[in-house]
């Protein structure tokens, strides 16, 4: 059985000068399973914000000395992540209002509804959560706009770690060979490795397969015919710059000779020509086949170690997953611009969809779904409608099928979740990671499963012992 990270409670700081309303209200959430503290005005109030840091600060709007509404703007100039409820007595609508104007997440009358009070924590809690994960992609993606430019987007550790690489490599001369699945961006990882060169010719691209033999050496070493040359070749067109080989495993046989003599001595022979010409190139060449694989392909095996002096491998979008949000924001952004259209972001669901989907096609397959919803979308959100029908029928599961028709998309977050969970031995950060949410989104599901009737889809969540959910 899997032992989960016991959720951490949330953190209320109630204040009114009312002593008996602040006890009471202090001793419910208590029982509700809330960690509480209170204070009598809104100077203590801030005391406790700064050495106990609350999740939500639950207010009166009249009090002597630093009133509720002057507590709100304090707070929200120097602890803009806290939540803020406001309570107001009847009659005071005009306070509330102007308390929502100046940053409160929501307000309640006086006496306070209990049932209420809950269900508006609840709302609001998961309101700020998004917040803060709309503020780190917003962050994350502010951070990475050159490699944005060059269109590789990740924040994930096994795709900085080869970009780390990359950069490394990228001021040497040495062939470089990128495996990875189709659609993975191994083109726009050699084009980022040649910007990253310095080298001042241009970045050119040859896809190897279905060409002839002959076909391929007019392509790729130009031709001459009656003394003119006909065509000058993507050799000279690289001279000075970096040569693309996509699919180079697909080569014709008669041009893997050719282009091993390129490589070892950096001299060719146009179509037609017995002159030697030479040609300052990099070469850069990639396959779908694993590096191992590779060998036994139709690559001559002195030319594949030729070509790969140094080997960078792409994961797959399965393997990053933690990339999905900001490669899905970074798309929709482009796609939105250059349709007109005023989508802004992606829903929860929509959302969750994403991070469930297994991604066969990598990035190509996401960058494709994102233009087709934006297209579609009828609000600033896309939703699961908006999405292609394909993603439903592709969820990812680690045994055979994990979505059965008809599950609901809660059903399928549920299933995400907890079978990520199970993966990482029950750690929320670790699964929030993966997942590309947050620990405490995960902590909010938790305690709503613990409460909730099971489906019969995902696994049973064991119930640990001794817990009390945050809300009943």
């Amino acid at each position: 059985m899997t032992n989960f990270e016991e959720p951490k409670p949330t953190r209320i700081l109630v204040v009114d000068d009312e002593s008996s309303a602040r006890s009471a209200l202090s001793e419910l959430l208590r029982e509700e399973g809330y960690e509480v503290q209170s204070a009598a005005d809104g100077y203590k109030a801030l005391g406790r914000v700064d050495q106990w840091e609350p999740d939500v600060v639950i207010t009166d709007v009249k009090m002597p000395g630093l009133t509720g509404l002057e507590l709100i703007t304090k707070l929200r100039e120097i602890y803009p992540d806290v939540a803020v409820v406001v309570m107001t007595a009847f009659g005071s609508v005009e306070g509330a209002v102007e308390a929502l104007h100046l940053g409160a997440d929501d307000y309640l009358g006086k006496p306070v509804d209990l049932p209420q009070l809950l269900i508006g924590l609840q709302r609001v809690l998961r309101h700020r959560a998004l917040q803060r994960e709309a503020r780190q992609l917003r962050s994350a993606l502010a951070s990475q706009r050159a490699d944005m430019r060059a269109g590789v987007i990740g924040q994930s550790k096994v795709f900085r770690d080869l970009l780390g690489l990359a950069r490394q490599v990228a001021d040497s001369p040495v062939s470089v060979l990128v495996t990875g699945e189709r659609g993975t961006g191994k083109q726009h990882l050699a084009r980022l490795i040649h910007q990253w060169s310095g080298r001042r010719g241009p970045f050119v691209s040859l896809q190897c397969s279905g060409f002839t033999d002959e076909a391929c050496a007019r392509e790729l070493f130009g031709v001459r015919e009656g003394g003119a040359v006909l065509r000058e070749g993507r050799l000279v067109e690289a001279d000075g710059g970096t040569l693309f080989l996509a699919d180079v495993d697909e080569l014709p046989a008669g041009v893997q000779a050719a282009l091993l003599r390129f490589l070892q001595d950096r001299t060719f022979c146009r179509v037609g020509d017995s002159e030697p010409l030479q040609a300052d190139v990099r070469v850069i060449a990639a396959t779908s086949q694993e590096l191992g694989a590779a060998r036994g392909s139709k690559l001559r095996e002195d030319l594949y170690y030729r070509l790969n002096v140094v080997s960078l491998r792409m994961a797959s979008l399965r393997e990053r997953r933690d990339d999905v949000p900001l490669l899905a924001m970074y798309f929709l952004r482009q796609f939105a611009a250059q349709a007109h259209r005023p989508v802004i972001g992606f829903s929860e669901r929509a959302l969750g969809v994403l991070l469930g989907c297994d991604w066969s096609g990598n990035i190509r397959q996401l960058e494709n779904s994102v233009e087709r919803a934006v297209v579609l979308a009828r609000g600033a959100e896309i939703e699961p409608r908006d999405l292609p029908r394909e993603l439903m029928s592709k969820m990812r599961g680690d045994d055979a099928a994990p979505v059965i028709p008809g599950a609901s998309l809660r059903e399928i977050e549920r299933y995400a979740i907890l079978r990520t969970l199970e993966h990482v031995g029950g750690s929320t950060s670790k699964a929030a990671k993966i997942l590309g949410i947050s620990p405490r989104k995960i902590q909010y599901r938790l305690n709503e499963y613990r409460g909730a009737p099971q489906t019969g889809m995902p696994p049973a969540l064991p119930e640990p012992h001794a817990h009390r959910s945050a809300v009943k």
